[in-house]
C-alpha cells in the first residue's frame, strides 16, 4: 500500500491556537504559491482533490491535516509568497508558518516543493532558515520537472543539491512531476524512512 494513499482529511486550522492536540507523527508540505504543492500531494495520494488547487495562487490561507493510514499527519501548509496578497494577511501566514515550524512538538520532518524553472527563491531559503536549525530532516521537490529538458533537470538538481550541501544530509532533493508521475517513489522511500526513524515515535497525548 502506498504510503500516502487513503489519506483522510482531519481538520483546517487559520491559527496557531486552533492547532489540534498532537497525535503522531507530522510530515509538513511547505512551498511557494504556484510551485505545485497541492498537485503533488494529491499525486501522492492518488486523489484528484485531496489538496485544494487554487486557480488564484495565495488563496489557501489554512494548515490542513490528512491523517495516513498508517497513523502519521500529512500537514498541508499555506502557500507562501504570492505577491497580490494584502500585506496584513501575509503577515498572519508568515506568523502562522514559523510558529508552526518552529514549536509543534510532532513535526519530523518537511517536505519543501520548489517549482523547477526558479528553485531556492528568498522565501524558501527563509522556510529552511526556520526549520534547519531544529536538526530535523528537508526533502526538496523540484516540481514541473517536466517542463525542462532532461539535461536542464539533471544541472538543476545538480546545482540545487550543490547548494544546499553545507545543511548536510538532513537535506535531499530530488526532482518530480505530477503531470508525469515521476518522483513519487522517492518521496515515500524518504518520508517512510523519517516515519521508522526512532524518534519519529511520539507520544499520543
Amino acid at each position: 500500500m502506498s504510503l500516502f494513499r487513503n489519506a483522510q482529511f482531519e481538520i483546517s486550522i487559520a491559527k496557531a491556537s486552533g492547532l489540534p492536540t498532537p497525535i503522531g507523527p507530522e510530515v509538513a508540505f511547505a512551498g511557494r504559491s504556484n510551485a505545485g504543492k497541492s498537485s503533488a500531494i494529491n499525486t501522492l495520494a492518488n486523489h484528484t482533490r485531496l489538496a485544494y488547487v487554487s486557480k488564484t495562487p495565495g488563496r489557501t490561507q489554512l494548515i490542513n491535516f490528512f491523517r495516513l493510514q498508517n497513523g502519521a499527519v500529512l500537514v498541508d501548509l499555506p502557500g507562501y509568497g504570492y505577491a497580490e496578497v494584502p500585506e496584513a494577511i501575509r503577515r498572519q501566514w508568515q506568523h502562522l508558518l514559523e510558529d508552526y515550524l518552529t514549536r509543534r512538538p510532532n513535526l519530523i520532518g518537511l517536505v519543501l516543493i520548489m517549482d523547477s524553472r526558479h528553485p531556492l527563491k528568498e522565501l524558501d531559503r527563509t522556510m529552511i532558515g526556520w526549520f534547519a536549525p531544529s536538526g530535523r530532516p528537508i526533502h526538496v521537490l523540484l516540481t514541473k520537472s517536466d517542463k525542462l529538458t532532461r539535461s536542464e533537470a539533471a544541472a538543476t538538481l545538480a546545482r540545487v543539491r550543490k547548494e544546499l550541501e553545507p545543511l548536510g544530509d538532513k537535506v535531499t532533493v530530488q526532482l518530480f512531476s505530477s503531470l508525469k508521475k515521476t518522483g513519487v517513489e522517492e518521496v515515500e522511500v524518504v518520508v517512510g524512512s523519517w516515519l521508522k526513524a526512532p524518534d519519529s515515535s511520539l507520544p499520543e497525548e
